[in-house]
């Protein structure tokens, strides 16, 4: 035999004996979020336990030492841990708990077995036994939002993006390897089909054995059953002192990183697109996504706002109501406004081909109630309603967007004359007590000032007249004293 069949035999027999091998977390065992304490993998790379998440909560997983999370538990119904658990346990009747301080314990894995033991592989993954040390449960076979060198992504499974950087649960999009051997990537309330992807590996025709797979160096590649049949990423990434790993990130696209366990710093490998833009779902309805600086921004349509202000997704509204036809009632008024060299879904329900300009196209949607936005390229015009979804900027795409817009604001037409003349005759009443609430109030300053200066006034008078009697007498005084006792007596 071969010193590399040796070699080989070797490698295979200690990657086995590592799954077979005796656990280091056994019934009783548990861990508290406060003692900072973990079941760790021999080498200390990986970790199985509580990590941090935002609003000072916590989820439970699997995390490297940087912190960066693998495998997130509980992801559909919320990761985040009760305030009231007192520990993580593996339970003496063979159950993987959050024990709380009230109410019922809640299960973190849910296995068909009974669990007799588990570990914390050196290879990121996290294994259930049962008592005749058989796994009856591995984190390799229910991956969240990443892919460890050794880890496949199954035919029929998903990688899902989380919801933010700091929050762990499901995001907005995902990859899915599909039965039909192709790769994809769609939003996440989107169905499976080709309008809806952003990604495509077109190996649709490969059939149902088809798996993603990553080696060590950052190779990313489908296999159909044994055999290679595309490389996604070539790899050739250090493995010396770092760990590559594939993750689909918060904004939708799928990368390899590297981290070096020296110095614990994430070096971005490898992407699956340099357009932040490109994922479906990036921006909310009724807007588009554009590149700033090579970040994605998002910004609403012509008469639109946000709805929620700092969230990308929320999506925007009309600032005006443009609801209404112009020849029922001129009292609307409506022009259209210009979106050039957008991307959006395309839900067009009616195709008005041979139209000569954006004129002929935007006077077409206006004469129509129905059409609150068009799109234009190639003398077609697709009449659509809103919400518009998907939208980005694309400077190769000549499509235009034309959007009606309102230009005045009028009392909402709610159950005709009657309705409208009674909103009318409300307004009205309400403006007359505004008035005489004005009219009071200037009335009682009025009269306030009105009190206050004849009060004023009054106290000057007696203050007047105190002081001309002292004056009248001090002048007697005087004229007394000049003339003389002989004058007076004379007088």
């Amino acid at each position: 035999m071969s010193i590399l069949a040796i070699l080989f035999l070797l490698v295979i027999s200690t990657a086995a004996e590592a799954q077979r091998r005796p656990s280091n977390i056994t019934l009783g065992s548990s861990l508290t979020a406060t003692s900072n304490t973990t079941w760790s993998s021999p080498s200390g790379v990986y970790a199985f336990g509580f990590f941090p998440q935002h609003d000072n909560s916590y989820a439970v997983g699997i995390f490297l030492p940087d912190k960066t999370v693998v495998w997130t538990a509980n992801r559909d119904s919320g990761p985040t841990v009760p305030d009231d658990v007192i520990s993580l346990l593996l339970s003496p009747e063979g159950r993987l708990i959050l024990r709380r301080r009230q109410g019922q314990d809640e299960d973190v894995i849910s296995p068909s077995a009974t669990i007799a033991s588990a570990s914390m592989l050196d290879n990121g993954n996290f294994v259930l036994y049962d008592s005749n040390s058989r796994i009856i449960w591995q984190s390799f076979d229910s991956p969240t939002n990443t892919l460890l060198p050794g880890q496949r992504l199954q035919p029929g499974k998903e990688l899902f993006s989380s919801a933010s950087e700091s929050d762990y649960g499901r995001g907005i999009f995902r990859l899915k390897m599909q039965t039909d051997g192709n790769l994809l990537q769609y939003p996440i309330n989107a169905p499976d089909a080709a309008p809806y992807a952003y990604y495509a590996s077109d190996t649709f025709r490969a059939g149902s054995s088809v798996s993603l797979n990553l080696d060590s160096d950052g190779r990313l590649y489908l296999l159909n059953g044994s055999l290679p049949l595309q490389n996604i990423s070539n790899g050739g990434f250090p493995t010396q002192g770092s760990i590559n790993l594939m993750r689909l990130d918060v904004g939708g696209i799928f990368r390899i990183y590297s981290l070096s366990l020296g110095n614990l710093t994430m070096t971005r490998r490898w992407s699956s697109t340099d357009d932040e833009c490109v994922p479906k779902g990036i921006c909310g309805v009724n807007s588009f996504c554009i590149l700033m600086d090579n970040a994605p921004e998002c910004q609403c349509l012509p008469g639109f706002v946000s709805f929620q202000s700092g969230n990308n997704t929320a999506g925007c509204s009309r600032t005006i109501s443009a609801q209404g036809c112009p020849k029922t009632d001129n009292r609307l008024k409506y022009d259209m406004r210009r979106v050039e060299n957008t991307e959006w879904e395309d839900n067009s329900y009616e195709i008005l081909d041979k139209m000569t300009s954006k004129e002929e196209c935007s006077k077409a949607c206006l004469d129509d109630c129905n059409c609150e936005a068009a799109f234009f390229k190639d003398s077609q015009c697709r009449k659509q309603k809103l919400p518009l979804r998907f939208g980005r900027r694309s400077l190769g795409n000549s499509n235009m967007a034309l959007i009606r817009f309102g230009t005045n604001t009028v009392v909402p037409d709610i159950g005709g004359d009657s309705d409208r003349k009674r909103i009318v005759k409300k307004k009205q009443r309400i403006d007359i007590l505004i008035i005489g609430i004005v009219l009071m109030s200037i009335g009682v300053l009025a009269l306030s000032i009105s009190v206050v200066f004849f009060h004023k006034k009054l106290k000057d008078y007696d203050r007047s007249k105190i002081l001309s009697g002292r004056t009248r007498r001090v002048c007697f005084e005087n004229s007394e004293e000049e003339r003389g006792p002989a004058a007076v007596l004379a007088d």
